[in-house]
């Protein structure tokens, strides 16, 4: 079983929460801030989710801050508690407190994008933009549980330890197109979900927001895949109609993981959206 300290991903920092928790991060670049939240997927990081993506944001002149979530990466993993998103909403008002960040734009892919909008909600005043990548919390718990790949991740976590066929398996549902997908990004995930506790995905409960998106009045830009196995690309539309400042772009031939698939358009359209709005 790999450790905490073996795992195949960059070190960055380390913060201890009032909690006790402890969470990794990298911090990398100057200027704006730009938080990057990962999905829920067996053995995912801040890391294997946008290494193709903050490098040039950091180049463009941002401050970036690639957090693992709890649960996830190199951060604490605790065993007996509620990976809801009220959990999670807290732990990142304890996390942005404990770094300094008071404003920055929040750039969240499915369970990441969940919590950029539970935590715009609950403190608007942090969020200065919103980059939403095919975003969890706008879909009733039951429609989210009928797609193939939750279907595929549910079963994994259940059925014991996660080797690289049983990784492939899933993350060749998060893309259009399989082939894509580095042995290296394999490993990097199943070093983690080695480490991961069984409660982190029976105890996820995200509810739905979408009443509450007119409360959001920060610009939001959505990125969403015709092909998503996860997530319904129909949450695109229930974003841009429930949100005052809002748009989505959608991407044919491409599943979960825009910013992967679609990584050049990704990146310039962000740093279009960050610069002119």
């Amino acid at each position: 079983m790999s450790q905490q300290s073996d795992l195949p991903l960059p070190v960055g920092h380390y913060v201890t929460l009032p909690s006790g928790l402890r969470l990794h991060y990298l911090d990398e670049g100057q200027g704006p801030v730009l938080l990057w939240m990962h999905g829920s997927g067996p053995g995912a990081s801040g890391f294997s989710n946008f290494k193709g993506n903050y490098p040039l944001f950091t180049a463009a002149g941002y401050r970036n801050i690639v957090l693992d979530l709890p649960g996830f990466g190199r951060s604490d993993k605790p065993d007996d508690g509620m990976y809801d998103l009220d959990f999670f909403v807290s732990t990142l008002q304890a996390f942005t407190q404990a770094v300094g960040i008071s404003r920055c734009t929040l750039i969240g892919n499915s369970l990441g994008g969940a919590i950029a909008l539970g935590l715009t909600l609950a403190n608007p005043e942090l969020a200065e933009k919103l980059i939403l990548l095919a975003p969890g919390g706008v879909e009733e718990r039951e429609t989210y549980f009928k797609m193939s790949g939750i279907l595929r991740m549910v079963s994994l976590f259940g059925a014991g330890p996660i080797g690289m066929e049983e990784m492939r398996s899933m993350m060749s549902l998060q893309l259009f197109d399989p082939s894509i997908l580095p042995e290296e990004l394999l490993a990097e995930r199943v070093a983690v979900a080695q480490l991961q506790p069984k409660n982190l995905f029976s105890t996820m409960m995200i509810p739905n927001m979408e009443s509450r998106l007119g409360e959001i009045r920060c610009p939001i830009l959505t990125f969403w895949g015709s092909n998503d196995n996860f997530n319904p690309v129909g949450g695109a539309q229930r974003i841009i109609d429930g949100a005052s400042n809002a748009r989505a772009l959608i991407l044919n031939r491409c599943g979960h993981w825009v910013q992967v698939e679609h990584r050049d358009l990704f990146n310039r359209t962000c740093l279009d959206f960050l610069q002119n709005g």
